[in-house]
């Protein structure tokens, strides 16, 4: 396993992941009766929901389903006007993103946020100056970048220039450098061609393997049906099945 999966793991306190012969350890992030309004229209009504360690967990539905509010309340973006997050049983409702990544919550973007000036290794560094590492912040780095593949020349290069694939890899590396406990990954494969997104499958399925708790929102059914141990549906702001 990749050193740091095995590093996450530590982090989420796993023992087990899927499959491991009993039951596996508690989710530590959770949502409560999450209810979002704009404009008296309602985005998520009510919504109770758990990400569970160990596994990957995929929100899908049509859109306006309300796959990407839930997500913002879950990364500290959007802030519900009922309801409440926890992580393990404390409140973060009011926490800012920022805050809920040095808390060792993650996320990527649906429009990717690089910073194009900075190299590949430097994206990653900051990932993990600005997440949980409080020491040798360069080893972790070099772990991440081997993960996702960017451990080349490539890692010297600017980010500007580089192809969807690249930057999409230079993303998740960014938030894994920070050694999540819980990643939360906006629409991943979009732009990714077919051998970039089986590649992207197979470190999300090391990471979940590894302890990691890890939540997609994808529009990619063959993704979701490869990588997925749950799907919840939404639909008109509830998740229905």
């Amino acid at each position: 396993m990749p050193p740091t999966a095995r590093t996450s793991a530590r982090g989420a306190g796993a023992a087990r992941g899927p499959g491991g012969g009993g039951p596996g350890p508690l989710p530590r992030l959770r949502g409560h009766g999450l209810t979002v309004r704009y404009a008296g229209f309602t985005a998520l009504d009510r919504v109770d929901f758990a990400l569970p360690p160990g596994r990957v967990t995929a929100l899908v539905g049509p859109n306006g389903a309300g796959k990407s509010t839930l997500f913002h309340c879950l990364a500290g973006t959007v802030r519900p006007v009922a309801g409440r997050v926890t992580l393990d049983g404390a409140d973060i409702t009011r926490r800012p993103a920022h805050a809920r990544t040095r808390l060792g919550i993650a996320r990527t973007f649906q429009e990717l946020a690089v910073f194009p000036s900075l190299t590949v290794e430097e994206n990653v560094r900051l990932g993990a100056e600005q997440g949980r590492v409080r020491d040798a912040p360069g080893t972790t780095a070099e772990q991440v970048l081997r993960l996702v593949g960017l451990a080349g020349p490539v890692r010297a290069r600017p980010a500007a220039g580089l192809s969807t694939g690249a930057l999409r890899r230079v993303e998740l590396g960014r938030a894994l450098a920070g050694r999540p406990h819980s990643l939360l990954l906006d629409e991943p494969a979009a732009g990714l061609d077919a051998a970039e997104t089986d590649a992207l499958a197979r470190v999300l399925r090391a990471l979940a393997a590894d302890g990691m708790a890890v939540l997609v929102v994808e529009h990619d059914p063959d993704l979701v049906a490869d990588i997925a141990h749950t799907v919840h549906v939404m639909e008109a702001g509830r998740i229905v099945t």
